[in-house]
């Protein structure tokens, strides 16, 4: 596949290399950061607690990217894998809400959260500042120089109106294009390598069944009739064989919170352009199957608290605007403006023509206008996102380039830094027009959601560029990965588990005097596992129940996969019969913790942990046992409340004495008893 380079001599003429600005000296920090997503708040804050001199540059008007852009139902996974300040940033979520943890938020309360950890950290970030150009001194940064300010004119003189520029010792890119890895000369790559690069299977052209047109559906402007035209949104381009690697990219969309809250609904209107040509696609699909309904037919709602929902694509045609974004990686900031444009007015048109159009069935019509735009999200953007999910763009190439076989286990690295969970998922990429049986019809192409595996570790040096390239610049979201392994990467959390890799690592650089490249692994991974807030505090102790050298079980228990459990299974009692699971604290230093267990559901996962479930096919009765070296305490739980959250068994005082533990008992219930993991935490 096509490599490229940013060749900054063409596109950079008004700024000299060999010089700051006179009248701006560059402030020289240790660590800079450019991307305030929610990866590159994680590296700020990581960096900053570690006891270097920090800057974060944000392009844009607003912190945490799509976490505080709409992405509100957070894709895991397997909760496992969320480590460090990506755990406590939802557990601080869950506080907000009264919960331990919750992953389902509105949008004002994440960007909130950012705001709050870098005001703590005593960190101010720099806002609406792009990048325009960078220094470099053999194969290592030097400088960022920034734009004037978006906000400011640019006739004004000194201040915000002129470029700035910035010296930093490390650099880490947490953008979501990866603009300053390829400003520095560092090698990427842009859409799908063919299977035969990597030895995959899913990577490359891939015609499947999900989100997918009903058969038959015509993709011409007169059915039947070629020379009419394709209808909007039908590529002319050829369907290539299965697995073949091409340079289109899976399809972007925002991720909406809309409310059915009439105090704080204002009404879907017609968006500036409106063309109601553009979701023709729309009435032929539903003409070959009318649904009952919006959820799971049209777009996929997932409801977030206080009535706000996080809406995802999700069949034929709906919130994706596939085929739109493939120039979007390499574009100047002008193109990419535009490109954000029309996916924005796309999407309000979307659902302005499932709300208005008078050849929608009537119920879906009701339906959509019981939503709008909430007052109290997005206030400075007309209540619209602020963030386009920009699912994939460059994708760095390293010395190490994860790929399929990492996320099946079928290759494993000893330099795992973080984890990610998720399945191999890509959007669509292409909508085709595809011949069968001599009839014509469209179909949407590059749609893969392989999953059957557990959480899998992530190579250090996945985020790091090669040598050559350049020696102090760490990628922890554009980073080193074929396209269909990093469909399994791309999750908001695993980018907080990276950026605050990569703000340690830094900091371990600038301490051994050493290249990012060289440092040692081992003990950047001690310092993530055992000081994983980077504040001293002691780590909290999780026990699941595939820990064989914790957690001992008696009886006859049955181990199953499914549901939404920690790790990569829960035990069921099976038989009714008397059975006990014993989660042992080893190790567990004398003091006082919270100690919570994890309710998952048997079967399927999901939820709003915003919400009491109630779940009868699991015990109403659970005889829990809780010894703190000395004495023992017995509780009963419920676990057909709180499904897919942690259940409180109190606050405890473990003592020096033998091997505290929580043990899980059958008692008597008629329905089965789970047991999963069980928690112990720090009160500080």
């Amino acid at each position: 596949m096509k490599t490229y380079f940013f060749l900054l001599s063409l596109l950079l003429s008004s700024f000299s290399p060999s010089s700051f600005p006179p009248s701006f000296p560059a402030p020289v920090v240790d660590v800079c950061v450019y991307g305030g997503t929610s990866a590159g708040v994680m590296a700020a804050v990581a960096a900053k607690r570690a006891g270097k001199s920090v800057v974060l540059i944000e392009p844009g008007k607003h912190l945490g990217g799509l976490t505080a852009g709409g992405l509100g139902a957070t894709d895991i996974g397997n909760k496992v894998a969320v480590t460090g300040l990506s755990r406590d940033f939802y557990r601080r979520i869950g506080q907000h809400y009264g919960h331990l943890e919750q992953w389902t938020f509105e949008p004002h309360v994440a960007e909130n959260l950012f705001a709050a950890y870098l005001r703590e950290a005593g960190i101010t970030p720099v806002m609406n500042r792009r990048l325009r150009s960078v220094q470099k001194s053999g194969n290592q940064l030097v400088a960022l120089v920034l734009e004037p300010s978006l906000t400011v004119p640019v006739v004004q003189r000194r201040g915000p109106g002129q470029t700035q520029t910035i010296a930093a010792k490390q650099f880490i890119d947490c953008s979501y294009e990866g603009d300053l890895m390829a400003m520095a000369g560092v090698a990427f790559t842009v859409g799908r390598e063919a299977n035969s690069q990597y030895g995959e299977t899913w990577n490359g052209v891939q015609l499947l069944d999900k989100h997918q047109f009903p058969e038959g559906v015509d993709p011409y402007r007169i059915p039947g009739k070629p020379e009419s035209g394709l209808l909007y949104g039908v590529s002319m381009a050829k369907l290539l064989p299965n697995g073949s690697g091409d340079q289109t990219i899976q399809a972007y969309n925002y991720r909406m919170c809309l409310t059915d809250d009439p105090t704080n609904r204002l009404p879907i209107t017609k968006p500036a352009g409106y063309d109601s040509t553009k979701y023709e696609l729309l009435l032929r699909q539903i003409q070959k199957k009318v649904p009952n309904e919006l959820t799971w037919n049209l777009m996929h709602f997932v409801m977030m608290p206080n009535h706000k929902t996080d809406i995802n694509n999700c069949g034929g045609l709906s919130t994706d605007m596939i085929g739109a974004n493939h120039d979007y990686p390499n574009a100047s900031y002008a193109r990419r403006a535009e490109i954000i444009r029309d996916h924005e007015l796309y999407t309000k048109g979307f659902f302005y023509f499932i709300g208005h159009d008078p050849r929608m069935p009537k119920h879906l019509r009701d339906e959509m206008l019981q939503w709008g735009y909430p007052k109290d999200e997005y206030a400075d953007n007309e209540h619209f996102s602020h963030q386009l999910y920009i699912r994939e763009a460059r994708r760095m190439v390293g010395d190490y380039i994860m790929t399929q076989a990492n996320c099946e286990g079928k290759a494993t690295v000893t330099d795992g830094i973080g984890m990610a969970a998720y399945t191999m998922d890509s959007h669509n990429c292409q909508r085709l027009v595809v011949e069968k049986a001599g009839v014509a019809m469209v179909r949407n192409e590059g749609d893969v959601q392989v999953g059957g595996f557990g959480p899998y570790p992530i190579s250090y040096r996945a985020l790091l560029p090669k040598p050559a390239d350049c020696t102090n610049l760490i990628v922890p979201v554009c980073l080193s990965a074929s396209h269909i392994a990093y469909g399994s990467i791309r999750m908001e959390p695993v980018f907080m588990v990276l950026g605050q890799t990569a703000g340690v690592a830094a900091v371990q650089a600038i301490d051994q005097g050493r290249t990012v490249q060289q440092i040692d692994v081992a003990r950047l991974q001690r310092t993530l596992r055992d000081n994983p807030l980077l504040d001293g505090s002691s780590p909290e102790l999780l026990i699941d129940n595939d820990d064989s050298a914790r957690v001992v079980r008696r009886g006859n228990w049955q181990r199953i996969t499914k549901g939404s459990k920690y790790g990569t299974s829960a035990l069921v009692s099976a038989d009714g019969q008397p059975a006990t699971v014993r989660f042992s604290a080893r190790d567990l230093k004398p003091g006082r913790y919270r100690i919570y267990m994890y309710n998952p559901t048997r079967a399927g996962g999901g939820g709003n942990p915003d919400q009491v479930a109630l779940q009868s096919d699991k015990a109403d009765r659970v005889q829990i046992r809780i010894f703190n070296g000395k004495v023992d305490k017995a509780l009963i739980v419920n676990q057909q409340r709180q499904n897919n959250d942690w259940i409180t068994l109190g606050e405890h005082m473990v003592v020096a004495g033998q091997v505290p533990y929580v043990e899980l008992a059958t008692a008597g219930s008629a329905q089965p008893t789970v047991a999963d993991a069980v928690l112990f935490l720090p009160v500080k």
